[in-house]
């Protein structure tokens, strides 16, 4: 048995403030309002709600925007969810199809009727702004600040970015082409309270951001950014941080406050993990059926060091009804 860590302390005695706050600095949160849609629920779509210590914690997962962005908020709040994570665009490719007014403002009062909060997008795919191939480099800085763009213009909250791969180059120096990158991406533009939050990713290929300390040279080359992070549970686990027992975990939420802090810790992407520990290969799992189990993930729902915390599932659509069931998972562990 391990020590209570000093993240663990600080995190504790914070806990009770922190889960009914947006953000540490900013707003307070509302839970999903009931509507029509929650209304005509079929009974393979219930859910479980009613629980105080679920209460104030923020829950959510991908959701589609077939049919409009707004549908993703529409599903959302159907499932009883009152955070959510979307694409705000096709995420395989370098053009988009530039945003309307009429769907802009469709969005935002959708928001305001489900109260949705907060609102993350997750920046395409192919961009790369660790890249050691200066065309792909300067295509990615577009089509990222395209996304930043878009997340304003939404009024969304965090914009989730991969740090990116750094083939041809050491990981230091992909580290470095990041901050740039992200820089020259934010040049001019007022971000106000619209945050980029890194993810932590698996270290596939030549991937950095494997390691948390990839994530504290990139926010401290980018101090004017305010930065955050996106800790992916999938990723820390196959990336070598061993989620599976108690040492374990507070091993990585200690690891997390010595680089980044773990109020910077804005969002968890709850996943299982398809892939083997430490085997650096990225494939999620529906929750309790991958290598981290179900036991460990309860252990990160619950950990008041990341209480406050958007808590948003990116696991598999392997039959209708498993964002339910995954939702479902990551409601009893809170509800315990």
């Amino acid at each position: 048995m391990i020590k209570k860590s000093r993240a663990k302390k600080r995190a504790t005695e914070t806990a009770e403030s922190n889960t009914i706050a947006h953000d540490p600095n900013t707003q307070t949160i509302h839970t999903a309002t009931p509507n029509a849609l929650t209304a005509k629920l079929s009974p393979e779509t219930e859910f479980a709600t009613t629980s105080s210590k679920a209460l104030f914690r923020r829950i959510g997962f991908h959701a589609p925007i077939a049919g409009g962005l707004h549908t993703a908020l529409l599903k959302s709040a159907a499932l009883g969810c009152n955070a959510v994570q979307i694409f705000s665009r096709n995420p395989r490719g370098w053009t988009a199809r530039p945003l309307d007014g009429e769907e802009v403002l469709r969005f935002q009062s959708v928001r305001v009727e489900t109260n949705i909060s907060p609102v993350v997008i997750h920046a395409n795919y192919l961009i790369n702004l660790a890249s050691a191939d200066s065309t792909i480099r300067e295509k990615s800085r577009a089509a990222f600040r395209e996304e930043i763009e878009r997340g304003l213009a939404l009024g969304a909250d965090y914009l989730v970015v991969h740090p990116g791969s750094a083939k041809g180059a050491c990981a230091s120096d992909g580290v470095r082409a990041c901050a740039e990158t992200l820089k020259a991406a934010c040049e001019g533009l007022d971000l106000h309270n619209f945050r980029i939050l890194i993810e932590n990713t698996a270290g596939q290929g030549a991937c950095i951001g494997h390691c948390f300390e990839h994530l504290r040279d990139i926010i401290g080359d980018c101090p004017e950014l305010n930065l955050g992070v996106c800790f992916d549970t999938a990723h820390a686990f196959t990336a070598g941080y061993d989620l599976r027992d108690e040492e374990g975990f507070h091993a990585t939420l200690e690891s997390l406050e010595s680089n980044v802090g773990l109020l910077n810790v804005c969002v968890v992407h709850f996943n299982d993990s398809k892939a083997e520990y430490n085997s650096r290969v990225d494939r999620h799992q529906n929750i309790g059926d991958g290598h981290i189990g179900s036991e460990a993930l309860a252990r990160v729902a619950r950990s008041a060091e990341l209480a406050h915390a958007a808590f948003l599932l990116e696991t598999p659509q392997e039959v209708p009804g498993d964002d339910v069931s995954n939702l479902n998972a990551l409601r009893s562990f809170l509800c315990a």
